[in-house]
């Protein structure tokens, strides 16, 4: 079972010039966007919908998600940086301590939800050929499928990591372990890149290695499961009734992902160490509203033209 433990070390993007690097983990992004384009082109054809309205559909998605995303990442994870470093909110970029092209990092799911829900209000209080929660129950097949791109992007990065483990699943994340002036510092080496591979590849360095624990990869337990997230709201939309069932697909979304979420916080790191000595930590206490409302969508909520 020891092949399932393995070292993470992998370069997490391509250099194009000076500080500018084309992110692996903004791919994963892009591919997320444009697999859920896909996915709603077909529902939109299936139930004959026009296709002028899918592009400002995308459009809205996008801007929502990644404004929510950024936006919720840092009320709930890092609101220093409204004092610190404003303008890196907004821009892919650093400012504090020097400039620096980051690319899109520090993006908050719950944020993004919520920033997905407040975008598919003002989506359709411009186009009016369906109902919000038409709109929402079918949305939510195509965020469950970027779920999966997203946290495959965080395992890229190293990011987002589980906790200490020394079961058949751990993962070394170099890069994690040591950032870049460190690792550096203890090789001699000044290229980084040269000195992350040295740690895993030359023996000379074993002893480096050998600090750093292997630790539960979180990020591929999440993204494995939203696959099944995928599979159920599809099944559910295309082998049954329910997809008439206005708010339903909308809450089994809810309720699904974010058990899901709440669970695998468990071997997860906590990303808010101020509350990490807490019962339960920030990633979950934002999950129980999302999971008691898609319950609500689910087997309480009643459309307003069903009510006599």
């Amino acid at each position: 079972m020891q092949l399932l433990k393995f070292d993470w070390n992998p370069i997490t993007g391509i250099d194009i010039i000076g500080n500018f690097k084309l992110h692996f983990y903004s791919l994963m992004w892009v591919t997320a966007f444009i697999v859920g384009w896909y996915i709603m082109k077909r529902i939109f054809t299936k139930e004959k919908v026009s296709l002028d309205y899918l592009d400002p559909l995308f459009i809205y998605t996008v801007l929502a998600t990644m404004l929510g995303a950024r936006l919720g990442h840092v009320l709930f994870y890092q609101s220093e940086l409204i004092s610190e470093d404003f303008f890196s909110i907004f821009l892919p970029f650093k400012f504090k301590g020097g400039f620096e092209f980051t690319g899109f990092q520090g993006l908050a799911s719950h944020g993004a939800a919520i920033g997905i829900i407040i975008g598919m209000y003002l989506y359709r209080r411009k186009y009016k050929y369906k109902s919000l929660l038409w709109i929402l129950d079918r949305i939510v097949i195509s965020v469950a499928s970027g779920a999966v791109f997203i946290r495959i992007g965080n395992f890229i990065n190293s990011e987002i990591i589980g906790k200490v483990t020394n079961s058949s699943f751990g993962v070394r994340f170099i890069q994690d372990e040591y950032y870049k002036s460190q690792i550096t510092q203890l090789t001699g080496i000044k290229d980084a890149k040269k000195a992350y591979a040295a740690v895993t590849n030359d023996p000379q360095f074993a002893e480096l290695l050998e600090k750093v624990p292997y630790r539960h990869p979180a990020q591929l337990y999440e993204s494995f499961c939203y696959i099944f997230v995928f599979l159920i709201l599809w099944y559910f939309y295309t082998k049954t009734s329910k997809k008439d069932q206005t708010g339903f697909l909308f809450g089994l979304f809810l309720v699904l992902l974010w058990t899901i979420r709440f669970f695998v916080e468990f071997v997860k790191e906590p990303q808010n160490q101020e509350r990490a000595d807490w019962l339960l930590n920030t990633g979950q206490w934002l999950s129980i509203p999302f999971v008691l409302l898609g319950l609500y969508f689910m087997f309480v909520f009643k459309p307003k033209s069903a009510v006599k």
